[in-house]
């Protein structure tokens, strides 16, 4: 288990890939790992054999420990000396993507509850990013009926004497309670959930809503999103507006792109935006880096190539560490707007929220008022009050809407 980022002192092994006796390509992916930080694939160092396993699916382990051993020849070890020693297989960074063969992709929880469940994953239609199976489907397909065992058929009982005339009230059934299934979490479940509470007992939360006119910015995606991918081979999306107004924002008001150390405010140099994304299995957040560096296409590119490396487990450790500041679009799943919890040690976490059309009261430049439909978005600052106050929340929302609703920046 070699160190896969600098804040990286263990990994979970969630699957292996192949089996003793396997051939392994060189930088074909062996097994599965998740980290505090990543869930990735990890690459075969070296072509052979798969000779050992010395490191069960589940098991957690710390940096340089050997997990595995694959041999010099393509075929599987006999009794014959080996022209080579053996090499130890560590865990690498993740590399290009390979195929995993003919099993179905699935998270560890899924293939915990298929295998409580003596159930085939092949029989199971995945519905997920790329086939894969997700929660839901394992569990619907439990709850069909052909998921299900045949009842036995009913014994037919002896004759039995006469019945009495009268009929005598049915007994009362009791009520049985039903304390369902229990699942463990995933390594990364786990993970967030201890994060999540950490981060809870840390800062004080506070969180300020700002609602944002994006008529402008609808209209402007509208008329130009078609061309922007034939030109530039990326879709255009809501996300680089609001990242590029977030960086604009973040450059006036420093501090909520700080951290607390001890009884000092660390303010960072760089502007690193994390960008959270719901995977099938839980939550990542890649981070883009240097992002005051970065124009309107730089800053749409970084998104696109994270958020797909994230979902197919390419990340490296270091890809999803170091943020700054961090946005969640909670909003695609039709919230107006949410009250995100802060990502350590960071100061401050932007909800996105839905994008709708509402009735709005416009005034024009002669102070008339009417009644217009507008395109309306929520966005929550949630921030540590040690360090943020109310005002400084105010006035970073003001400058983040402003640009927005005044939108004037090439978008390439």
């Amino acid at each position: 288990m070699p160190q896969m980022g600098e804040s990286i002192t263990e990994g979970t092994i969630t699957k292996w890939l192949k089996n003793v006796g396997d051939t392994v390509a060189r930088d074909e992916p062996i097994f599965e790992i998740s980290t505090d930080k990543v869930d990735a694939e990890i690459p075969s160092p070296v072509a052979g054999t798969l000779t050992e396993i010395r490191v069960k699916e589940g098991a957690t382990v710390t940096i340089n420990t050997v997990v595995a051993v694959i041999g010099g020849g393509a075929a599987a070890p006999a009794k014959a000396t080996p022209a080579a020693a053996p090499a130890p297989v560590a865990a690498a960074a993740p590399v290009a993507s390979a195929s995993v063969g003919e099993t179905p992709r699935s998270s560890p929880l899924v293939r915990k509850i298929a295998t409580d469940n003596n159930v085939d994953l092949t029989q199971v239609p995945g519905t997920g990013a790329g086939g894969r199976i997700t929660k839901t489907d394992i569990l619907g397909h439990l709850e069909s009926p052909a998921a299900k065992p045949a009842a036995p058929a009913p014994v037919a009982a002896a004759p039995a004497a006469p019945a009495p005339t009268a009929k005598s009230a049915p007994a009362p059934v009791a009520y049985t309670p039903q304390s369902g299934e229990l699942v463990p979490m995933s390594k990364m479940r786990s993970i967030i959930a201890k994060r999540m509470v950490e981060s809870k007992q840390t800062s004080p939360h506070v969180h300020t809503v700002f609602k944002v006119d994006m008529t402008r910015i609808v209209k402007l995606r509208e008329k130009e999103k078609n061309k922007y991918e034939q030109r530039n081979g990326v879709k255009l999306t809501y996300m680089p507006f609001i990242t590029r107004a977030a960086v604009h924002a973040l450059r006036i008001h420093p501090v909520v792109n700080a951290a607390v150390k001890g009884d000092a405010i660390q303010y960072n140099k760089n502007i690193n935006i994390g960008i959270a994304v719901a995977l099938d299995w839980g939550l990542i957040v890649p981070v883009i880096k240097q992002c005051e560096e970065r124009n309107f296409l730089g800053v749409t590119r970084a998104i696109v190539d994270l958020a797909d490396r994230a979902r197919n487990k390419k990340l490296a450790p270091d890809e999803a560490s170091g943020g700054t500041f961090t946005l969640t679009n909670s909003g695609i799943f039709g919230e107006q707007f949410g009250t995100p919890i802060i990502n350590q040690p960071q100061a401050a976490i932007l909800g996105i929220g839905g994008l709708n059309k509402e009735a709005e009261v416009i005034t024009d430049k002669d102070g008339q008022d009417s009644i217009a439909i507008r395109w309306i978005q929520r966005f929550t600052l949630g921030f540590d009050h040690r360090i943020v106050d109310g005002a400084d929340a105010g006035k970073f929302m003001t400058d983040f809407k402003n640009y927005l609703q005044n939108w004037n920046e090439d978008i390439g």
